[in-house]
């Protein structure tokens, strides 16, 4: 990349602003045990993890027989939620990161597979919703999920920009396949408190995604590379 090319940068939220992937999986996995439904956390991370809600749901559908209603959204958000507020923590130095894009030139924005609630509350809590509103991209916006790619394409033509001007911050297997399906350039987040397992690091790996970094602060110097 060039050094003065104004790109976008869209960060995924879950797991790459705010370090919220344990706490989802955790309830998530509850959430079905109370439904009879018993799945481990190793389980809900291969299968769930950057997933949207709809994909959530066809999940339950196809391999349990289990329909999710308005009922165990309702109880799933609300558990969430608290959870969120009691522990959710915001990734380390996402603040520097935005600032070394902003005097860099470059935008940002948000695109996320939660739901347009859940990511405010999520920026909020962590501090971070001034840094991104009105700029909040929700899976709900489109037709199809990650990693079908069009959360980014639509978030790249709100904010005005080419596929080919766009950075992609993703954490998950799901995620850095929607940006590569895009025809964006997509690093990959590993610093989150979810991205310890072996196993996770090889699938990561495995997707050849442009950069792999721990670290917020190291952002800008390798857009610049």
């Amino acid at each position: 990349m060039e050094k003065d090319e104004r790109r976008l940068v869209i960060f995924d939220c879950d797991g790459v602003l705010v370090d919220s992937e344990p706490i989802s999986l955790a309830v998530l996995v509850d959430a079905f045990r109370q439904a009879g439904v018993t799945i481990d956390a190793d389980y809900a991370h291969r299968r769930f993890l950057g997933k949207s809600l709809a994909a959530v749901i066809a999940t339950a559908r196809n391999e349990f027989a289990l329909e999710i209603g308005e009922r165990f959204l309702a109880d799933l958000r609300t558990a969430l939620h608290a959870r969120f507020r009691q522990e959710l923590k915001p990734i380390p130095n996402v603040a520097k990161a935005l600032d070394d894009l902003d005097r860099a030139g470059h935008s940002w924005c948000v695109a996320s597979s939660s739901q347009p609630e859940r990511i405010a509350l999520s920026l909020t809590i962590t501090g971070l919703f001034d840094r991104f509103s009105p700029h909040l991209f929700s899976a709900s916006m489109v037709e199809n999920g990650k990693p079908a790619p069009d959360l980014f394409l639509y978030a790249a033509s709100e904010m005005g920009f080419p596929p080919e001007a766009c950075v992609v911050i993703e954490d998950s297997p799901a995620g850095i396949m929607a940006a590569r399906a895009a025809g964006m350039t997509v690093f990959a987040f590993t610093g989150g408190s979810h991205t310890t397992l072996a196993s996770y690091r090889d699938e990561i790996a495995a997707l050849e995604p442009d950069r792999q970094f721990d670290d917020m602060v190291e952002l800008l110097h390798l857009m610049q590379k």
